[in-house]
């Protein structure tokens, strides 16, 4: 399929010919003539890149820019104004709002299709990139799936991890990292035979060092995706404990990132708080209970767990999430 392009310009005659360049190229292009328009346009077609003049009525190019990259879903679709020579303002403007490049007036046939091709290219790589992220993700929930005592443990991890990073003033990419890992942390389990993760009584011994393979494995798979860099030391480390007594690795105290220590927390609670066909669900009072005696044992951050258990009592205080509220039950 061709690669579609959305040309927002009120000028006519500024649209018919860069509408006439890039058909000839075998592009799909779909037009605007202000910018309000162009929203619409965009939400309805979907492009793979927008040209859009800078000084456009209802709404100018780098507003039109600036709500299209203010939207995670949105941000990676490349944008490029087009502007005046010696606007100035304009392209600070627009570097602003967050467009991905410049063309001046008169656009230059060569220069056009260079930053286009350019453009392009760089769209089909980041959209293989989501792609193969969409085949972790569904492969992680399928995993989830075979267990009904799992079920929306996922969500509620990257939920919680999320939320608690962002109480403990984690950097957005590692906030991020975590809401990933929610949903993929426990993916090596694929490697795992159901007779094994899903059977009710103790695991022998032989069974055990099976499933303790799962972090291992689960990094190997998603090890070839670069924007999983922050994700992978979670997957790999999220069954260590403080005191070096956990798995693969035996880390110990700092040795495990923060940002796993997030994660193990919320696991563990997700654990305790929810029914499984060993236990019934714990409360909140009683689950935070369980994990003060177990950081005792040295196994969990005292640190992160206090964080943790303010995030529930200001919960608690004022309106829950649905997530958070139907474990804390």
């Amino acid at each position: 399929m061709p690669a579609t392009i959305l040309i927002a310009d009120d000028h006519e005659s500024s649209l018919a010919g860069l509408e006439g360049l890039l058909s000839l190229e075998g592009y799909r292009v779909v037009t605007a003539r202000d910018g309000e328009t162009a929203l619409a346009e965009f939400s309805r077609v979907q492009p793979d890149l927008l040209l859009l003049d800078v000084d456009m009525p209802k709404l100018r190019g780098t507003e039109v820019c600036r709500q299209i990259k203010s939207n995670p879903e949105t941000l990676l679709v490349p944008i490029v104004l087009i502007t005046a020579l010696t606007a100035t303002q304009d392209c600070v403007a627009g570097i602003e709002a967050g467009a991905d490049d410049f063309l001046n007036k008169p656009v230059k046939r060569e220069q056009l299709i260079a930053r286009v091709r350019s453009l392009l290219r760089l769209k089909a790589f980041t959209d293989e990139l989501e792609r193969a992220e969409v085949v972790i993700f569904a492969l992680a929930r399928s995993i989830e799936g075979k267990d009904p005592y799992t079920q929306g443990h996922c969500e509620r991890l990257a939920d919680y991890s999320a939320r608690l990073g962002e109480h403990m003033g984690l950097p957005a990419e590692e906030i991020k990292a975590l809401r990933r890992a929610g949903i993929v942390h426990d993916i090596g389990k694929v490697a795992v035979p159901d007779s094994i993760l899903l059977k009710p009584s103790r695991l022998t011994r032989g069974e055990q060092t099976i499933l303790r393979l799962h972090p291992v494995v689960g990094e190997r798979i998603c090890s070839s995706l670069k924007s999983f860099q922050l994700v992978l030391p979670i997957i790999r480390h999220h069954h260590e404990k403080m005191n070096g007594s956990g798995y693969p690795d035996g880390l110990r105290g700092n040795q495990i990132p923060l940002r796993v220590r997030v994660l193990q927390i919320v696991d563990v609670y997700d654990a305790l708080s929810t029914d499984r066909p060993y236990k019934p669900a714990l409360s909140a009072a009683a689950a935070l209970d369980v994990m003060k005696k177990e950081v005792g044992k040295g196994w969990w951050d005292p640190e992160v767990l206090a964080a943790f258990e303010d995030l529930i009592k200001a919960d608690e205080c004022g309106a829950q999430p649905k997530a958070l509220a139907a474990a804390a039950r």
